[in-house]
């Protein structure tokens, strides 16, 4: 007795299978570049207001600000940048007074790398005021960085001479020291050296007390920026 056999498909040609794929990879790689170009001007916005809320809030009573370089020996106001040129930002009054310097600074945290901006009274030598541009710390412990008042509150009048330091919650006695968080070590320990070396490179920049950069560029009031 016969077995009716169904005839077996062909087989596909494996240069057909990869053409295939080669194709799909390519109409997906086109498409995700067409979405970043067409998100970049906003994405790009976003950043640029969100960097300016953050120098008025780092440097209270700034109500304009201007993009300052480090560029032969002094520092000089610049709306563009070149590849090299780290920008920090002077922060003004209405009258065009100068109040504090907004430092951008970025560093190893305990999960990726922690972007942050502090505001700066050469005159003082004091921070005052830090917030948190970028991290990837640990939710519901190294995100206290940014969440935790009382953390962020001891970047509002804090020594930087000779350095800041980090010291067990509720021992703090001394201006330049910090509470570090309880459960978060790790990141609120990184936020100070962060904050520590970038004000090391900047302090040999900056130009002595009352000989900051004039303003001069017109950018947004605080208002503005809202």
């Amino acid at each position: 007795m016969s077995e009716d056999k169904t005839p077996d498909a062909p087989a596909v040609s494996s240069t057909r299978l990869v053409l295939t794929l080669a194709l799909a990879g390519l109409i997906s790689g086109v498409a995700i570049i067409g979405i970043y170009e067409a998100t970049l001007p906003t994405i790009t916005i976003n950043k640029a207001r969100e960097l300016r809320e953050a120098v008025f809030k780092v440097v209270p009573g700034v109500t304009r600000m201007q993009k300052l370089v480090y560029k032969n020996g002094e520092l000089v106001s610049t709306t563009e940048t070149e590849k090299d040129e780290e920008p920090i930002y002077g922060g003004y009054d209405d009258e065009g007074g100068f109040i504090g310097y907004a430092i951008p600074g970025a560093g190893p945290g305990f999960q990726d790398v922690i972007g942050l901006l502090y505001g700066y009274k050469p005159d003082q030598k004091l921070v005052i005021g830090m917030e948190i541009l970028e991290s990837r710390e640990t939710p519901g412990l190294g995100d206290k960085i940014y969440k935790d008042a009382e953390f962020v509150a001891n970047f509002k009048e804090l020594s930087v001479e000779p350095e800041i330091v980090t010291v067990k919650k509720g021992q703090k006695s001394e201006p330049n020291e910090v509470d570090i968080i309880t459960g978060a070590s790790i990141s609120s320990k990184a936020v100070v050296r962060i904050i520590n070396e970038t004000h090391t490179v900047w302090s040999t920049r900056l130009p002595q007390p009352g000989s900051e950069p004039l303003m001069t560029e017109s950018e947004k009031t605080v208002d503005e920026a809202k």
